[in-house]
């Protein structure tokens, strides 16, 4: 479906009175959140902001995020939202190539830009539907370098969207919890699905998962977060998970279908708006097959992509930088291989290094260590040695109380002698707190510098 006014305008038109939003204890009606978007429009407005315009939102998910969102949206914005926990020298060096305006700080600080406020006027603003303005700008995983933006479009977003409806249902009865950041892309998703379904959504803050889920039909989690939901025996009402961080073991989705959750998984990037792959979780290793609106290839072995969901490009001083080869692709840098129509994802071809003439691919090994029950996250990381070239160190992120003495005999039968890692280290907190994700350059140069010094 497509729309001739912005989505929450056209459910308003279509069902005024029917639950749209839940913000904590408040439930907005199509037609009261329509009339909360157009005061804080006209507030922005108020204040300076006008079509085009760059915004640097800076915030965590509460409902003034996704409120301000809407209205910035509805303005004809172009928004840069921000994790606050990024340290500042980084923004020192991004935010300047951004050509922004103002910024709406809801969480943190930040001075360098003129300060949006949250504040409603009693009239509205409205700026004309243009599906393909640029609407947001998401700062990419810079896990190998420099974050860059890539901008879409309300266009984009959406055929991102009616692609994942076109496998998970999400009727208009049903509510996603916003489980995952708006700086993310994979929060970006659920936003987008919800305005593309007419379906409702949940925002809450700070509050356990159990709590948060209570009345969601649907949620975007990773593996550990499903398993303790589990484990835990809470009552949920949910129908559907999408998955995401990990390979999905078959004993987690067998027990999830138990209590009548279908569970999914795939394969996204910041560039096409989040899910490119994605198929009902089975426990096998693929991604999937391309959704509707994707097409996908794997060239020399590396994935290549275009789709209706791409970015229209990397933003830099004004400019946008095209992401297609001179084929019309985008090459993702994703090593991959095809089976029975299903792509399987085997690890960024960057990440690939030798030990003693052996090829390791991290993510392959991660996969393996993923596996133990206690271990949450694993990365593999390259350790400069002189006879072996490099050695392969395991940095994990445990459960509490954990013993990772244990891990070297628990992989030995699982992995290939040369997969082994030398050392096992404890993932640290600096590390984890403030990227969008942890940056695997960073950590390749702390383990170095730990063990060297």
């Amino acid at each position: 479906m497509s729309f001739t006014d912005w989505p929450w305008r056209h459910w308003c038109a279509q069902f005024a009175d029917k639950p749209a939003l839940s913000l904590n204890d408040e439930t907005l009606t199509w037609q009261q959140l329509r009339a909360r978007i157009d005061r804080l429009a006209a507030g922005f407005h108020r204040q300076g902001v006008e079509e085009g315009d760059g915004v640097l939102l800076l915030a965590h998910n509460h409902p003034h995020t996704l409120l301000a969102w809407l209205a910035l949206l509805q303005c004809g914005a172009r928004i840069l939202p921000v994790n606050p926990q990024l340290p500042r020298p980084l923004l020192g060096v991004l935010l300047p190539q951004m050509t922004l305006r103002f910024a709406l700080v809801l969480d943190g600080s930040y001075d360098c830009l003129p300060a949006l406020s949250m504040r409603e006027t009693a009239d509205a603003y409205c700026t004309a539907w243009q599906p393909a303005r640029l609407a947001s700008m998401t700062l990419t995983s810079g896990s190998t370098g420099l974050p860059k933006a890539a901008v879409h479009t309300c266009e984009a977003h959406l055929a991102s969207a009616r692609g994942v409806l076109s496998l998970i249902p999400y009727g208009e009865d049903d509510d996603w919890l916003l489980s995952l950041p708006l700086f993310h892309v994979s929060g970006q998703g659920i936003l987008w699905r919800w305005l593309q379904a007419g379906a409702r959504l949940t925002v809450r803050e700070k509050q356990p998962l159990a709590e948060a889920l209570c009345g969601c039909t649907h949620a975007s989690l990773v593996p550990t977060q499903l398993w303790r939901l589990l484990n835990a025996h809470q009552h949920v009402a949910l129908k559907a998970v999408l998955l995401g961080g990990a390979a999905i073991p078959v004993e987690l989705t067998e027990q999830a279908r138990e209590q009548d959750i279908r569970t999914f998984c795939g394969y996204g990037l910041t560039e096409f708006a989040s899910t490119v792959c994605a198929k009902e979780a089975d426990g096998e290793p693929d991604v999937g097959y391309a959704l509707p609106g994707r097409e996908v290839q794997v060239v020399n072995g590396e994935v290549w992509i275009r789709a209706q969901s791409m970015a229209s490009g990397y933003w830099r001083d004004g400019e946008l930088i095209p992401l297609t080869n001179d084929q019309g692709w985008f090459a993702t840098r994703d090593s991959g291989e095809w089976h029975n129509g299903r792509l399987t994802i085997l690890g960024r071809m960057d990440n690939l290094f030798f030990s003693g003439g052996e090829g390791i691919q991290p993510e392959s090994l991660e996969r393996v260590i993923a596996t133990h029950p206690q271990v949450n996250q694993v990365f593999i990381v390259p350790l400069d040695d002189a006879e072996f070239g490099q050695r392969p160190v395991a940095v994990v992120e445990c459960e509490p109380g954990t013993d990772i003495t244990c891990l070297p005999d628990w992989v030995r039968d699982k992995v290939a002698r040369f997969e082994q890692p030398v050392r096992w280290l404890l993932l640290p907190t600096e590390l984890k707190n403030g990227g969008i994700k942890v940056s695997r350059r960073a950590l390749q140069q702390w383990v170095n510098a730990s063990l060297k010094g």
